[in-house]
């Protein structure tokens, strides 16, 4: 594809501009993908460099430091308690007596314990009656959170100890050159000031790292481990075997242990598929229904929108559940096309036939969806200018010439970002599908407990609740987050709402 200058570029319609963008990031994705190639050294180099600095940087303040200063490296709060800073040394000694005491408690333990992950998961033995008695000796599950738990607060305790040693310098310079450091009450103050946004962040950051990270990180590391059905803790130990997993699902055939592979591709085929039409066709017919309602002429229209919003306030878990009951093989649907109208002999399996099920639920799905499109749709075209229309009538435009000139090129400018969050929901859109066919129909050639409509996300709760195969769900679930993040990548590249700001100002 010969590449356009800026001043053809912007003579494509706004149809065509799009295309070409897609295309061009296509065409520039490998020299993309070798660029960040490059990059990876320099990366490893600048974070070699950054820790370089940090080493250094201590020694300096040791270099530096006076006796206050160079104690409190190894007792926290030293150097404050000297300094008639009471209020922060209390603080910083308190830290790092909970660290030692947290570390020869507990987190020293499982920390030794990551290598293997446990060495004996119980021990039987006889009481004096001649019964089997079990003791619990070591849980892996445990060993390995409380692990990743004990590495993430020797993280903290690092850099709070970090923090330490800087403030005793700073506070020693400011002594040397006549000026009294900070008190206590200045710091509240402080925080409660020009320090606010510490204050206010504190919170969701510890939230963010400790229902955040921690679980991703414990996921990651729960993908190189045998830990399923087979190795179930508190009774078995499960350990660590490397790569094994990711080479079961992707696998290059379909056959013996690879059927796992085979699994995942087709469902990950049908993941894509459901995510691209119920993204789309819920935003154009959603559209459309705006449109219509909103065009000039027409009656009731708030008695239409009503209508549309009353299915957004009925709990969606409500209304998908009695379609399920509706269209079951003894449901009312079937009930009144065998028994009242006579137009079958047999029950259809809306839900146990996998291409009928598959078109139920991207039907039922539009159904559920078009509504919320429809208010967000008519928000957006009640604040496009009516000028731009007029002109484009005086000057002979037809009505699909001004939808696609005018209404979806500031559509999509608008809803850019709603398309691609929008999208990634329904690649993990679990309750469509768990509520109407809990992903069935359930077929032999999948494994794992996997369905005809099953999602990814779906399968991933099936593997874990229902088969405990907790090392193919952490899988799963890392290569969900990677597929979504290079959609997500390539859409936020072409989205126009990402770019070309300036045409819709």
């Amino acid at each position: 594809m010969s590449r356009l200058s800026e001043l053809e570029y912007l003579g494509l319609p706004p149809m065509k501009r799009k295309l070409y963008d897609i295309g061009q990031f296509f065409v520039n994705l490998p020299l993309k993908i070798l660029n960040i190639l490059k990059q990876i050294p320099l990366g490893i180099w600048k974070g070699i460099c950054a820790v370089g600095r940090f080493f250094a940087s201590i020694g300096k303040i040791f270099a530096e430091g006076d006796w206050k200063t160079r104690i409190s490296f190894l007792i926290m709060g030293f150097g404050q308690f000297f300094r008639h800073q009471i209020g922060r040394g209390i603080i910083f000694l308190g830290m790092e007596s909970l660290f030692v005491w947290f570390m020869a408690v507990m987190g020293g333990g499982y920390l030794a314990g990551l290598g293997n992950l446990g060495e004996q998961a119980t021990i039987k033995t006889l009481n004096d009656y001649g019964l089997e008695v079990v003791t619990y000796k070591d849980n892996s599950l445990k060993i390995l959170l409380y692990g990743v738990l004990t590495i993430f607060i020797i993280a903290g305790f690092i850099w709070t100890w970090y923090i330490n040693i800087k403030q005793n310098h700073v506070a020693q310079k400011l002594i040397e050159k006549g000026v009294r450091p900070k008190s206590f009450k200045n710091d509240l103050k402080s925080l409660a000031d020009e320090q606010y946004y510490k204050t206010l962040l504190a919170v969701p950051l510890l939230g963010i790292t400790v229902f955040t990270i921690i679980p991703i990180f414990f996921m990651i590391l729960i993908a190189f481990t045998n830990y399923d059905y087979s190795h179930l803790p508190p009774d078995k130990l499960f350990g660590w075997v490397g790569w094994d997993n990711f080479r079961t699902i992707l696998a290059a055939d379909a056959s013996g242990n690879d059927k796992f592979a085979y699994t995942f591709r087709e469902i990950l085929i049908w993941t894509m598929i459901w995510a691209l039409v119920a993204t789309f066709s819920n935003y154009f017919l959603g559209m459309f229904v705006a449109m219509c309602i909103n065009r000039k002429g027409i009656k009731f229209k708030k008695v239409f929108r009503t209508v549309l919003v009353m299915t957004i306030a009925v709990p969606q878990f409500v209304s998908l559940l009695l379609v399920s009951k509706m269209f079951s093989n003894e449901g009312i649907v079937n009930g009144i096309l065998r028994e009242h109208l006579g137009w079958i002999t047999e029950n259809i399996g809306f839900w146990t036939t996998q291409d009928m099920a598959r078109i139920m639920v991207l039907a039922v799905n539009l159904w559920v969806g078009i509504p919320y499109l429809m208010l967000i749709a008519t928000g957006v075209l009640m604040n496009i200018p009516g000028d731009i229309y007029e002109s484009a009538r005086i000057d002979g435009a037809s009505g699909f010439k001004q939808f696609t000139k005018i209404t979806l090129p500031y559509m999509l400018f608008v809803t850019g970002p709603y398309l691609l969050t929008s999208f990634t929901a329904n690649i993990n859109n679990f309750n469509v599908i768990y509520l109407l066919t809990a992903g069935a129909p359930k077929t032999m050639a999948y494994e794992g407990g996997a369905g005809g409509t099953d999602l990814l996300i779906t399968w991933l709760y099936s593997l874990t609740v229902t088969n405990n195969d907790y090392k193919i769900a952490a899988v799963i679930g890392i290569l969900v987050f990677v597929v979504v993040a290079v959609i997500s990548l390539i859409v936020y590249n072409v989205s126009p709402a990402m770019k070309n700001e300036e045409d819709f100002q």
